[in-house]
């Protein structure tokens, strides 16, 4: 039988198949999807799978997801802040324990002004979760479009996760290596100012706590200020940095460095998040390594657990870590 060969530029169906082979659509659809209960011969089934192998044939899943009720998509709206290592490692462990359940992580940022249609209009997603909070408008939106579950549990705050403390053990950690006064390096970029805000109070906090006063110093470095504002510190006799994260300790290090300023000798160093620059930096940075894996399977056990009509994790079943890495630097 001469196979009918469909227009590269067409794509392949299932009709094709069936012409191809001179069988009945529907028994080739049988076979592609596996319906249960059809009595179809392991040959017949065979040369359908072989021919559509052949021809190029893909699943339409737009089409299986209407048919289905279900796209198997869970789309999570992020917030406008850089993908950094902490966020791409959650993000990472998400989507693992999704695939692991059968379903595909999908991420959305609505950046401001744009023009760009949301993705719940165009994916049919099975659930909507967001790191942040819903806008009216964002609900409405969704609403409208017949979005069917969205996760109104928002994301545990600082003070919910043992991650969180980070910024307290770093403190405790250079007091107890006789340091004294502390300043805080933050991130000049404006995406960020909440998580520095929380994790300097943290730190300011903790410094209170411990020795009577809150930090002496703080700041947001760039490449343009941190000469003249570490020079400033070290002046005043500051003798530890607690710093947003590990590229902002990087840059603080740096530039002691290149100032004669002996790390950690005359200044201490701290970053956060233990990404791949406080292992490889010289001197290597201390820093606080995140619980990626327990922060990623608990926002895929929320959208999980809307999917399934059950109650969303406790949070008390969930342990965050926070783990401190001395290195170097302190």
């Amino acid at each position: 039988m001469e196979e009918t060969m469909p227009s590269p530029l067409k794509r392949v169906t299932a009709a094709d198949v069936a012409r191809a082979l001179g069988i009945s659509r529907a028994t080739v659809g049988y076979v592609l999807n596996d319906t249960p209960g059809q009595s179809i011969s392991e040959a017949t089934k065979r040369k359908v799978l072989e021919t559509a192998s052949s021809l190029g044939y893909q699943p339409n899943r737009a089409a299986q997801a209407l048919a289905s009720g279900s796209s198997r998509i869970v789309l999570l709206l992020l917030p406008d802040w850089p993908l950094d290592h902490s966020m791409r490692a959650h993000l990472d462990e998400t989507s693992l324990a999704l695939e692991e359940a059968g379903y595909s992580l999908v991420t959305f940022t609505e950046h401001p002004g744009s023009r760009a249609r949301p993705l719940w209009e165009t994916l049919d997603p099975d659930v909507v979760m967001s790191l942040t909070d819903y806008t009216d408008e964002q609900l409405a939106s969704m609403r409208a479009c017949g979005v069917r579950r969205v996760v109104h549990q928002g994301p545990p705050t600082m003070g919910q996760l043992g991650y969180a403390l980070g910024p307290q053990y770093l403190v405790e950690h250079l007091v107890e290596r006789g340091r004294r006064r502390l300043a805080f390096a933050g991130s000049p970029d404006p995406r960020l100012a909440d998580l520095v805000g929380e994790r300097r109070r943290l730190a300011d906090a903790t410094h209170r706590q411990l020795l009577g006063s809150g930090l002496v110093a703080g700041a947001d470095l760039n490449l343009d200020n941190a000469e003249q504002i570490i020079r400033e510190w070290v002046s005043s006799g500051v003798d530890g940095v607690v710093a947003y994260n590990d590229d902002v300790a990087a840059l603080v290090a740096g530039t002691a460095l290149r100032l004669g300023v002996g790390v950690p000798d005359s200044l201490a160093i701290v970053g956060h998040d233990d990404s791949p620059i406080a292992q490889l930096y010289f001197p290597s940075l201390t820093s606080i390594r995140m619980d990626y894996k327990g922060m990623g399977r608990y926002l895929a056990s929320l959208a999980l657990g809307e999917l399934q009509g059950r109650n969303s994790h406790d949070l008390t079943e969930v342990e965050f870590r926070a783990t401190l890495v001395p290195r170097e630097s302190s």
